[in-house]
């Protein structure tokens, strides 16, 4: 027996222009990580805001010396700040993420495994093995989540892209190693070992003066001044 007027079917597939069910919602794509360099000039540009948290919930941001939501005396407006955390509490589709500071400790493992795999390689001179390892060290602390410490992005970064600076100059790439050795710097100046990396890769570029200036740079920063390249 036919039925008029309805043309699709029950087999398990759908026809144009009909569904069963609610639709189907679009995950929305995870966001890029930080860069750590971005990273590094927010946090110079920080500035720290005395504030005191009421209301039966904890939801209601105010100055701390007067408890008022706009303060006048200190300059400080939190009514936008406390709409905003009303919304996102009353809302159930959005992911609060967890206090700050929260550490993912697989990232960290999976940080220090891959730049102790590049140390092994780097150590049985495999130069392009290492560059790998550091390469996959490096994305995985560059993907940690914004609410992670930054100090510690910055830290692990610097870590492995010296560690990758030393690979590239092994493998007489003095041009890569340093562009890493400047990012190291960046990330961490007052360190000595991204000074030395830059003076390494330019001795094999021939840029002799450059780097002698980079090594005196980099022995600032050695409380003994004996260090070695």
């Amino acid at each position: 027996m036919s039925h008029g007027g309805h043309g699709h079917t029950h087999d398990g597939t759908e026809g144009p222009g009909h569904t069963h069910g609610p639709p189907q919602q679009q995950m929305m794509p995870p966001a890029p990580p930080m860069d750590p360099l971005i990273q590094a000039a927010l946090d110079e540009q920080f500035q720290a805001v005395p504030l005191s948290v009421q209301g039966d919930a904890r939801d209601q941001a105010v100055c701390a010396k007067h408890s008022l939501e706009v303060c006048s005396d200190c300059g400080l407006n939190f009514a936008e700040l406390n709409v905003f955390t009303k919304l996102i509490a009353q809302s159930n589709e959005i992911a609060i993420p967890p206090p700050p500071n929260v550490v993912h400790p697989n990232r960290s493992q999976a940080v220090q495994k891959t730049k102790e795999e590049g140390n092994t390689a780097y150590k049985q001179k495999n130069w392009l093995q290492a560059i790998n390892f550091y390469n996959m060290s490096a994305n995985i602390a560059a993907s940690r989540n914004p609410w992670e410490p930054s100090a510690l992005v910055r830290d692990e970064m610097a870590i492995v892209i010296c560690n990758r600076s030393a690979a590239f100059a092994a493998a007489e790439d003095y041009v890569s190693a340093l562009v890493d050795a400047d990012v190291v710097i960046q990330l961490k100046r007052p360190w000595s070992k991204g000074h030395f990396r830059k003076a390494k890769a330019l001795m094999g570029l021939q840029r002799y003066e450059e780097a002698r200036d980079a090594v005196m740079l980099g022995l600032q920063f050695e409380p003994d001044r004996n260090a070695r390249l």
